[in-house]
């Protein structure tokens, strides 16, 4: 949202927090903000018209049906009308003005739910379920078409690495190439029109648990190995911001948070800044910690 990046909700080793901090990448530094009405983490966030949505997850009381709208420009939260029903652990993604609740679990149970929530209306709608049930996935929209990537079909997590295409405007979901290797808790951001899935391996017979990342090119349907993330961590967040991206937050040993926060340049020149040519892809130095 205009260069900031807005950091909401989570849960630490004893709470479910209802914080919001705003991040400068420029000028490497937080702002405390107003925080979200309903304490929870597992939740999914989207941006429509310049105001984010929080969407699901769990509270103490477990998994909620709560769509929350927070508007930047006067710090102000508002409750919105609920999802259909409760699940934590989901993801959505935005295509022409609809964010699409896409997964998630509900009492250890995967989901392939998908809704569309229209701000406008402030009204779901229910969708074409996705081929296969699915939680802890991630997805991302290029071209108007969103991508649903990884996710676990149990609750003993047990990940994969299937891909899929949901064209919102036929309602349809089309399968696409797997992920070269199945990641638990993974993020994906969108830079230059390719999906970065940075995450950590999960091969518990050669015992690599390496902080893989992986380029997706929706117009040709492959996968690219990049550069690792430097640290090895689960339940992070990522967002992209001139041709950069930030992690944040997650845990190095589960369940203890953490607060580091690591910039990955994926070498897109982005106009603004002029620059000469394609940088190389390198992650940054470690950035300020967040506040909590």
């Amino acid at each position: 949202m205009n260069g900031k990046i807005y950091v909401i909700g989570g849960y630490t080793d004893k709470d479910f927090l209802s914080t919001v901090e705003e991040y400068d990448p420029v000028k490497d530094t937080w702002t405390d903000k107003a925080n979200m009405p309903t304490a929870r983490g597992g939740l999914t966030t989207s941006v429509v018209n310049g105001k984010i949505y929080a969407i699901g997850g769990s509270s103490i009381n477990g998994p909620v049906t709560a769509i929350e709208e927070y508007d930047p420009a006067k710090d102000k939260w508002t409750i919105k009308a609920n999802m259909s029903g409760h699940r934590t652990y989901l993801s959505s993604s935005v295509v022409n003005g609809k964010i699409y609740i896409i997964g998630g679990f509900f009492l250890g149970n995967p989901l392939s739910t998908v809704e569309e929530y229209d701000p406008t209306l402030d009204k779901c709608i229910k969708k074409t379920n996705m081929p296969a049930p699915r939680a802890w996935l991630s997805t991302s929209a290029v071209n108007n078409k969103i991508y649903a990537i990884e996710g676990t079909e149990r609750q003993q997590r047990v990940a994969f690495s299937t891909v899929e295409e949901y064209d919102p405007l036929t309602d349809k979901w089309a399968k696409k190439l797997d992920m070269p290797k199945a990641k638990d808790n993974l993020s994906t951001s969108v830079v230059n029109g390719k999906i970065y899935a940075i995450g950590v391996n999960v091969d518990f017979v050669n015992m690599d648990f390496s902080p893989k990342v992986y380029e997706y090119d929706p117009l040709t349907d492959t996968w690219t190995e990049k550069t690792d993330m430097p640290t090895v961590r689960y339940f992070f967040s990522s967002s992209a911001v001139n041709g950069k991206i930030y992690t944040f937050g997650g845990s190095l040993d589960w369940p203890v948070p953490a607060s580091l926060v690591e910039e990955y340049d994926i070498g897109f020149a982005v106009e603004s800044v002029n620059f000469k040519g394609k940088l190389p892809t390198t992650w940054g130095e470690v950035r300020t910690t967040m506040n909590r």
